[in-house]
């Protein structure tokens, strides 16, 4: 009996939190990928949902779980045929054990993709501010990595979420770019005040929103967003060559 062929890979894609956010990630694997035609692309398989409960919401005990609809997702995505799943979320990694356990595809974490990005920037001994959702910050998903590689941090007080980033992070859900992103940089640019010398943009609407204000912040800041592309796109590349 002759041996089974490889399986072909292809990258899932948990989206729709935000949608904006998830084109971002998308635009990004496109162009950084190194490419003479169609063919050289990365596939993909995007699941870009956003009724998906919100995430801030739920973990505040505000709103219902975002769980349920996640789990949805990763479903349909494993139907697909997907060989790997990448979630272009940040926050939603807090339910990254149960979406995990979930499915057979493995997921490629954003987390891990922007550690080994923030260690190729050379930032070790320097503060990292955590730009990021209360939930993000809560969970400790940027804190317990930086702490194992001993890599100082800072982060936003309350007050400056609740004045600068939640109503950043919203406004560029409602597609109010200009306002969005320059709440982003003025939460952003507390952390720089306060001695961080680099800072990572830990919530996929950061990147959008100081992207579009043209942030003088951009030449200091490691994209966990970019991150998670070049991690797929290398996936991608390796898996490739196995097969042929």
């Amino acid at each position: 009996m002759a041996a089974a062929s490889p399986t072909p890979p292809l990258i899932g894609v948990l989206g729709g939190m935000g949608p904006l956010a998830t084109v971002d990630f998308l635009h990004k694997i496109v162009t950084s990928t190194p490419a003479t035609c169609d063919q050289d692309h990365v596939p993909l398989l995007v699941w870009n949902v956003p009724q998906i409960p919100d995430r801030q919401k739920a973990l505040a005990g505000t709103g219902e779980s975002p769980l349920p609809a996640m789990l949805q997702g990763i479903q349909r995505l494993n139907e697909g045929g997907a060989t790997r799943i990448a979630i272009a979320c940040n926050t939603a990694h807090l339910w990254g054990s149960e979406l995990a356990a979930a499915s057979p595809a493995p997921l490629i974490h954003i987390v891990d993709a922007a550690i080994a990005a923030i260690e190729r920037y050379g930032a070790k001994g320097a503060p990292v501010g955590i730009v990021a959702t209360r939930g993000t910050l809560a969970g400790n998903l940027y804190q317990d990595r930086l702490t194992a590689r001993d890599i100082p941090y800072l982060i936003n007080t309350d007050d400056e979420l609740d004045a600068l980033f939640t109503p950043g992070c919203y406004a560029v859900k409602q597609n109010r770019l200009d306002h969005g992103g320059t709440l982003l940089e003025s939460a952003a640019r507390q952390l720089v005040r306060r001695g961080a010398q680099t800072l990572i943009l830990a919530c996929t609407e950061v990147p959008v929103g100081l992207a579009h204000v043209h942030s003088d912040l951009l030449p200091i800041c490691v994209d966990p967003t970019q991150a998670l592309a070049d991690a797929c796109i290398e996936y991608w590349r390796q898996a490739r060559n196995d097969i042929e």
